[in-house]
């Protein structure tokens, strides 16, 4: 393929061919839009134009370009089409999410997730969100989703553990909490096999820890009432043979 260069004066300057320009051109404007089937027609008729005429690019060449073009715009417009379905298939699941139970992560707790009930799904800004316990989390914060039993067992699991942290250190445990203890107990009792393997052992033990030692208060005070009434019935022994 030739270039044109142009003369001046008896000297060839060193500037970009004609060719070479206008292709730089045609380039700048391919940067500045997206390439279509109108700008892949110019570059095409800028390559006749500017062609060798003495070797001239064949017919297979074109089509062969041709053919390499509608393959990219093809591949371009598939994209675009997995994208949008894309978008379409996470909207519906997120829909879906809508009244299951679920974890998602959550850096202001505690635990560094939170669990509950999806109330709605919102889209914003391109984003999709998840409102859970009246607080928005974006779809990409779900670690899980739960069946009901699952939900059901975690939320009994940690009433478990809520009230067993509620119980005083255990030097400064008093027979005043027994009923605190037994309705603890209840509740463990009433859960099923599965329910019970999401509480702690640490839970668990404490509580059975506390229920020992709340024996042994029981116990004492029993053993108290029982000293106090015999004290009394043997004051009452004395007095009454002093009246004698």
């Amino acid at each position: 393929m030739a270039y044109i260069a142009h003369v001046k004066n008896g000297v060839i300057e060193s500037s970009v061919s004609t060719e070479k320009a206008d292709a730089t051109k045609v380039n700048e404007n391919i940067g500045k839009s997206k390439l279509g089937y109108d700008q892949f027609l110019q570059l095409l008729c800028a390559e006749m134009q500017y062609q060798d005429p003495l070797e001239p690019t064949s017919n297979t060449d074109y089509v062969a370009q041709m053919a390499t073009f509608s393959q990219l715009e093809a591949t371009l417009s598939m994209k675009d089409s997995l994208s949008d379905s894309s978008d379409s298939t996470i909207k519906s699941m997120a829909n879906a999410l809508v009244g299951k139970e679920v974890v998602v992560v959550d850096d202001e707790s505690e635990t560094g997730f939170a669990d509950g009930i999806v109330d709605y799904v919102m889209y914003k800004d391109g984003e999709t969100y998840l409102s859970i316990n009246d607080k928005l989390y974006t779809l990409d914060k779900l670690d899980t989703i739960s069946t009901e039993e699952y939900y059901e067992a975690v939320v009994s699991a940690k009433t478990i553990g809520n009230m067993v942290a509620a119980l005083p250190a255990i030097e400064d445990l008093t027979t005043s909490y027994k009923k605190a203890l037994e309705q603890i107990r209840e509740l463990y009792d009433g859960l099923t096999d599965y329910q019970k393997k999401y509480v702690s052992e640490e839970d668990l033990g404490k509580l059975k820890l506390y229920e020992a030692k709340m024996l042994i208060l029981e116990e004492r005070e029993n053993s108290n009432n029982t000293e106090d009434t015999d004290n009394s019935e043997n004051s009452e022994e004395t007095n009454d043979v002093g009246a004698e």
